[in-house]
């Protein structure tokens, strides 16, 4: 059984030039600094003309391995952050599976603790 994050953003008015730029390059330097190879990371889908409002939509198949986890949910809620601060007045919904992310104005997308290192080092040595 395999755990997801799923993202998504909702708006009238359909993205800038400049905000499509931003979202371009919020993917690639994402994809430039993902750690693991083999592992799925920040996956956004074409956009869908039968959704329409929908901006941006995606999901990330979270690893098996616990050591990772963490690591690749940082990564991918990092970017997804910085999504949502380059496509300002957009709905967002960021869920894993049924648990919906919490957001925070100053610190983004993350769970509680999850960014905490003695957790993540806890984690890693399993």
């Amino acid at each position: 059984m395999s755990v997801s994050l799923y993202y998504s953003a909702s708006r009238t008015i359909p993205p800038t030039d400049a905000e499509a730029a931003a979202v371009e390059r919020i993917v690639a330097a994402h994809m430039a600094c993902f750690p693991y190879e083999d592992e799925e990371s920040l996956c956004l889908y074409d956009r869908d003309a039968d959704s329409p409002g929908e901006i941006v939509a995606g999901s990330t198949k979270l690893p098996f391995d616990p050591g990772r986890v963490l690591s690749v949910l940082d990564q991918v809620l990092g970017s997804v952050t910085e999504l949502r601060r380059a496509l300002p007045g957009a709905e967002w919904r960021v869920h894993m599976d049924d648990l919906d992310v919490p957001w925070d104005e100053a610190d983004g997308y993350a769970f509680p603790g999850m960014r905490d290192p003695n957790l993540a080092a806890e984690l890693g040595g399993l």
